[in-house]
């Protein structure tokens, strides 16, 4: 039996997706059992106090019986862990140890070496906390918006280090070459870090092409995710173009909100639409010219790109992280300079000089790569030839 570990986060995102579809994918193979926490279970009433949370984040003594009550039942091959932090805390590293069990680890984002899990400071990217320098995380207050709660998931990270958890992980699969590269880098053996990129199911009828002239913009709105980027190149791409200017619709909630609602009404070019999801995000997607993923810090790997190929449409990105591995430039859309406006432009006018034809054949490339390199058999092929030499 494989035990699945993963602590939720407060917003549901793309990492709860894949490790749903993970979960899933294995169970049709093998016994697996979830045990899950959820962040917000630290803001109940019966939740430890604060000085108790304080003293978990380091090690839970709480997550670490629910795990060794499951190891109890017997026969458990690996524990496969997505995000421990902070319910499940190193205390799960340590029941493994003591237990002899080996860990999976997936590296979805960059803990242990980064505070907030992005290397993001809210301005630019840390990249030092790949070598263990947290102080630009810490003083931004890259967790929780707070430099103290920063301070303190930095000193768990290096007590974790300090203990020797990091190394109780038998094997990481990053999620893209970039992934792989960036932990080797911070001190990773070689050895034992697999990329293996995120699956997909695509859906089972293409819909037939339509294209109603506008790109699409679905994603948190967040300063990494190049929002301020994508509100200028409209603003000068309509400047440029007057009525010409292709429309923009933006999907999505967070701290930019303000500032997408604002310049939806400054530009008639610009259509914000809120959070959206199930077949109106669906028909978003299928009517789109192209969706845009203007990154500006280093994406994992970037799902929003599998989610353009799903309808077969073009996708221009910023090249960023994971994104370059899965965007190839005027073969499945366009990519442009992290954080250039003018590039960004460049690649928009690029997609605007091809015909409609051009555009269906760039789409079609990108859904050919998603049903070859987005595999689901393909992937459960490789993750059991992982599970079976960590498992031996």
């Amino acid at each position: 039996m494989i035990i699945e570990i993963f602590n939720r986060y407060r917003a549901c995102g793309g990492e709860e997706l894949i490790a749903n579809q993970i979960l899933h994918a294995i169970r049709k193979d093998r016994p697996i059992q979830s045990l899950r926490w959820h962040s917000s279970d630290w803001d109940r009433p019966e939740a430890p106090s604060k000085l108790g949370q304080l003293r978990r984040l380091f090690d839970n003594p709480d997550s670490a019986e629910e795990l060794e009550d499951i190891i109890n039942q017997g026969n458990v091959e690996c524990l496969l862990c997505h995000n421990i932090y902070p319910i499940g805390s190193p205390s799960i590293y340590r029941v493994a140890r003591e237990k002899k069990i080996p860990v999976i680890q997936f590296t979805h984002n960059f803990r242990p070496y980064s505070v907030s899990g992005t290397l993001w400071t809210g301005k630019d990217i840390a990249p030092e906390g790949l070598f263990g320098d947290f102080r630009k995380e810490i003083r931004t207050g890259a967790w929780q918006n707070s430099w103290f709660k920063s301070l303190l998931f930095a000193l768990m990270l290096k007590w974790q280090k300090y203990r020797g958890y990091n190394d109780v992980v038998t094997h990481w699969i990053a999620i893209s070459n970039f992934m792989r590269d960036a932990f080797i880098q911070a001190g990773t053996p070689p050895e034992r870090i697999t990329t293996l990129k995120h699956f997909w199911v695509p859906i089972e009828q293409l819909p037939e092409p339509s294209d109603q002239g506008y790109y699409l913009f679905l994603g948190r709105l967040a300063p990494e995710k190049g929002i301020q980027v994508l509100l200028a190149t409209w603003a000068a791409l309509e400047q440029r173009l007057g009525n010409q200017c292709p429309r923009l619709i933006i999907g999505g909630t967070g701290d930019l909100q303000h500032a997408v609602e604002a310049a939806s009404q400054a530009n008639l070019k610009i259509q914000y639409v809120g959070y959206v999801s199930g077949e109106y995000k669906n028909e978003l997607i299928a009517n789109c010219r192209a969706m845009l993923a203007p990154s500006i810090w280093w994406e994992p790997l970037g799902l929003v790109t599998y989610e353009a190929y799903d309808f077969a449409k073009p996708m221009l990105a910023a090249a960023s992280g994971g994104l370059t591995e899965t965007v190839t430039d005027s073969v499945t859309g366009f990519l442009h300079t992290p954080g250039s406006v003018n590039s960004f432009i460049e690649s928009i006018i690029r997609c605007e000089g091809l015909s409609e034809q051009q555009r269906i054949q760039m789409g079609n490339a990108g859904r050919q790569w998603l049903l070859e390199d987005a595999n689901l058999e393909s992937w459960r092929h490789h993750f059991n030839r992982i599970l079976q030499d960590v498992c031996k």
